[in-house]
């Protein structure tokens, strides 16, 4: 058994910078207000999240690009198109469904309007990861 899982670690870099940059501009600019009011505090002042927040998203992101350059590495999926699809079934299947399923919950004021922001973003990256990790596989 090889511990080389053949993946591409500038890929896996460009994808991460590339995922955690639209989620900077995703979230603070495009949806910012519907956020803060799926989440219930549309009448608090506006949040700055700490420098943990950047941090655990960077990481979290960089171990779902880890993971999806390991399976397409793993399919042998070498071509665009085919990670593109790669990235639309597991943004959608994974990402997406995993999204509802964790802000279905109490603390959660609107799980499906909360899952409705978030799932764009979660399908992008996936998709753009697929595509990154494809072209320079």
């Amino acid at each position: 058994m090889s511990l080389d899982f053949g993946i591409n670690p500038i890929a896996v870099i460009v994808a991460t910078v590339a995922c955690t940059l639209l989620g900077g501009l995703y979230f603070t600019v495009v949806v910012a207000k519907p956020y803060a009011a799926v989440m219930g505090r549309e009448n608090e002042p506006a949040w700055q999240p700490p420098a943990s927040a950047f941090a655990g998203q960077f990481v979290s992101t960089l171990l779902v690009v880890l993971t999806s350059s390991v399976l397409l590495n793993s399919l042998r999926i070498t071509e665009i198109g085919t990670g593109l699809l790669f990235g639309l079934v597991v943004g959608v299947g994974y990402l997406a469904a995993q999204t509802l399923n964790i802000a279905i919950n109490p603390n959660f004021p609107h799980p499906f309007r909360y899952t409705a922001l978030n799932a764009p973003y979660f399908i992008a990256c996936s998709v753009i990861t697929g595509a990154i990790v494809t072209a320079l596989a």
